[in-house]
């Protein structure tokens, strides 16, 4: 029992029934006198020694009963009443124990970890751990001075859990396993299951009880009947404690919805925000995979911000990393002495570039720990879905390995089979369980089937059953051509038209995530080519292009003001680019006014979301214009109602260029122009209808001859009848 290995505490300590009355023992280092206390009955027990105090009650069955526990020299001195942890039954069940076993608790958040309850009719905390090699397991915090002697949980059997309910303790608490390995060394470990953390660099796990009253019944009913990939999805990424640095969750809370709203996303995607010890993983490296961070306020406070962007009507995408998780000596790492979350054998479990560790996804209760930590997050905090990292470091056992460091799946193949099946695991069971919730890869390689429902076979392994994914090649060979001067655009020009190859294979999202506009890969205006003004309107014209090409878009944040710095997540975007006393002109206000308006036209003109995902829904009209650096495309929504996207990425203004058009509409309108005045343009448009004519052009019967502005994206639509007049009936 002193060493911490012993299995059965409750065998040893509390009370049982004896010949004679009811034998009590007691485990109080460093106490000088232990008194039970009870209804009609106060006995002082007799010290043993080693902090062990002894005594037989004259009672014929066991009482409810306290314990008054003395450190001071003399009675009242430093004394402490608290119940007694070894009085009681298990607190959990035998189902949750036979779910846990198979790995199939899909709750498991209900059943792991430190849950305040009542259990007897006495209110406490319940904790427990899985720790299968471990020689005994120990609680340590606030409440015992971070000394575990007093305090060793039970091992329920061959479940590999061990528990203790300890009275009296409440949501606040400070706590961690102190945790016996299998060679005898001791650790101290954090809660794998913590739902709240305290704030890094301290590292302990914090008893946390939800209070949060949700008000978002609207949106979630409403979520449950829309398909999103026949919806408009235009997300705003967001690293939360850098947005508004200084901003707390509620403080977001009232200000983040607001602009997002204002600027017309239809979601934001927040990077990981479970808890992390070190800031510039900017969340990649979770400790804490179930705690929101504490750097920004409690569990119910990021409720309170999921809540109130609900209320504004945005969905909330979070980033979830399942791939790996980082070495600290106090978190997953061999947790309980021996290799547990991460693979058993060393070349396997280190991740060679991240200096992390991967996810054993063969083990089932490694895989039970993430399917339902996915659940949690979409149920407990009603995240509408979650952006998968790392996708394609999970799916090869190659990935980034050299020849000798990796072995061959059972099929002689380098697929990672164990990550394979528990993506579709965790796919199946979260759009099973969350109607509504979208799951998004971040996926780069040409794996077939990422987007496929997981019955659906792909080269003998089935569809892993993502909804989205980042089309990460798009990204790559749209900003190559970005970079290029434009009289060296016509050397590139299929890089920009290359994705409509397999635009159809996925379904894609567009990215412009946090990832481009870091380490050295400059902000997304200072990639492009050109004097200040250039560089606005390639950026312009760049976004009306993303916008109106088929999949979903994001932008990260400071993005959408044209920003030229790099993102810091020390002092987050330069948010004083857009006082009016830093320029008169519309320079960085202009690109986020054009942002709001390219979420406002994209959300009311179906044609471009309602088909993203058919091949009907696209038309090229002109692909091959590349000594115009033009490109000009059809879009369809349901109805067969067309846009007309053209870009013309020349800082040439090209008058009367020839466009094939469908016959059935006679007239087009601008809907949007990148160059308009407002916006920081040279304000070229076309003011009035543009009317087609019999010449045939594109293998059109009918074609249009708009004025292209410089580096700039139209886009046009049919012209809109005006309503009839309606008069009163006579």
């Amino acid at each position: 029992m002193l060493a911490g290995t012993h299995h059965d505490p409750h065998s040893c300590l509390g009370a049982r029934a004896v010949p004679g009355g009811v034998l009590v023992r007691v485990l109080r280092p460093y106490a000088r006198a232990v008194t039970v206390c009870a209804t009609g009955l106060r006995a002082e027990l007799r010290s043993e020694g080693d902090g062990f105090f002894t005594g037989v009650l004259p009672q014929p069955t066991v009482p409810a009963y306290e314990l008054l526990v003395r450190y001071g020299p003399r009675p009242g001195q430093d004394e402490l009443r608290t119940g007694d942890p070894y009085r009681f039954l298990p607190a959990l069940g035998a189902y949750d124990l036979h779910l846990i076993s198979e790995g199939r608790h899909e709750e498991l958040w209900q059943a792991l970890g430190a849950r305040p309850m009542t259990h007897a009719g006495v209110t406490g905390t319940r904790f427990t751990v899985w720790a299968p090699n471990a020689q005994g397991v120990r609680l340590a915090g606030d409440f015992n001075h971070w000394d575990g002697t007093a305090y060793p949980l039970r091992s329920l059997g061959s479940s590999g859990i061990w528990e203790l309910f300890v009275p009296g303790l409440a949501a606040g608490t400070s706590y961690k396993f102190e945790i016996v390995g299998r060679d005898g060394a001791r650790m101290l470990r954090a809660d794998p299951m913590a739902r709240r953390t305290e704030c890094p660099p301290a590292t302990a796990s914090v008893v946390d009880e939800p209070g949060h009253v949700w008000r978002d019944a609207e949106w979630l009913a409403r979520r449950a009947e829309r398909g999103w990939h026949e919806a408009p999805l235009s997300v705003y990424e967001v690293h939360l404690a850098s947005w508004r640095p200084g901003l707390g969750y509620r403080e977001l809370a009232e200000q983040l919805p607001a602009y997002v709203r204002d600027l017309g996303f239809t979601h934001v995607e927040l990077m990981p925000a479970a808890e992390h010890p070190f800031g510039g993983s900017w969340g990649y490296q979770v400790t804490g995979f179930y705690a929101p961070t504490a750097r920004l306020g409690s569990p119910d406070d990021f409720k309170e911000l999921v809540d109130a962007l609900h209320r504004a009507g945005i969905g909330v995408l979070m980033d979830w990393v399942p791939a790996h998780f980082p070495k600290d000596d106090w978190a997953l790492a061999r947790f309980d002495g021996s290799p547990l979350y991460e693979h058993g054998d060393p070349v396997r479990a280190e991740h060679p570039d991240w200096g992390t560790l991967e996810f054993d996804h063969g083990r089932r209760e490694v895989r039970n720990f993430l399917v339902a930590n996915a659940l949690y997050w979409c149920e407990e905090f009603h995240i509408d879905g979650l952006r998968v990292d790392a996708v394609a470091a999970m799916l090869y056992l190659d990935y980034s390995r050299e020849d000798g460091q990796w072995c061959p799946n059972e099929h002689g193949g380098r697929e990672n089979l164990a990550a394979v099946s528990f993506l579709q695991e965790m796919n199946a069971t979260l759009y099973r369980r969350c109607p509504g919730v979208v799951t998004i890869a971040e996926e780069s390689t040409a794996w077939n089937g990422v987007t496929r429902a997981t019955h659906h076979v792909e080269e003998g392994f089935g569809g892993l059953g993502f909804g989205f994914k980042w089309n990460m090649g798009w990204m790559h060979d749209s900003l190559v051509y970005m970079s290029k001067e434009p009289v060296h655009r016509k050397y590139h020009h299929h890089e920009m038209t290359f994705s409509m190859v397999y635009a159809y294979s996925e379904n894609y999202v567009l990215p412009i995530s946090h990832d481009e506009v870091v380490h050295g890969k400059q902000a997304l205006v200072s990639k492009m080519p050109g004097d200040w003004w250039q560089r606005r309107a390639n950026h312009r014209a760049y976004l009306g292009f993303m916008w109106a090409h088929p999949g979903k878009q994001l932008l990260f944040m400071g993005q959408e003001f044209a920003q030229g710095a790099e993102w810091s997540e020390q002092q987050g975007p330069d948010w004083w680019l857009l006082d009016p006393g830093y320029s008169a002109e519309p320079d960085h206000r202009g690109v986020r006014d054009l942002v709001r308006e390219l979420n406002a036209v994209y959300v009311r003109t179906p044609a471009l979301w309602q088909r993203d995902s058919d091949p009907a829904g696209f038309r090229w009209i002109e692909g091959d214009a590349a000594d115009d650096n033009v490109f000009a495309f059809l879009r369809f929504d349901a109805r067969g109602e067309p846009l007309v996207a053209v870009t013309n990425f020349s800082p040439a203004v090209r008058e009367g260029y020839r466009l094939g058009v469908p016959r059935e509409v006679p007239a087009w309108t601008e809907e949007l122009n990148t160059d308009a005045s407002v916006y920081g343009g040279s304000g070229v448009a076309n003011p009035g209808p543009l009317v087609t004519e019999d010449v045939p052009a594109h293998g059109h019967p009918v074609s249009l001859a708009p004025t292209l502005p410089p580096l700039a994206t139209l886009w046009l639509r049919p012209e809109r009848k005006p309503e009839p007049e309606r008069r009163p009936y006579a």
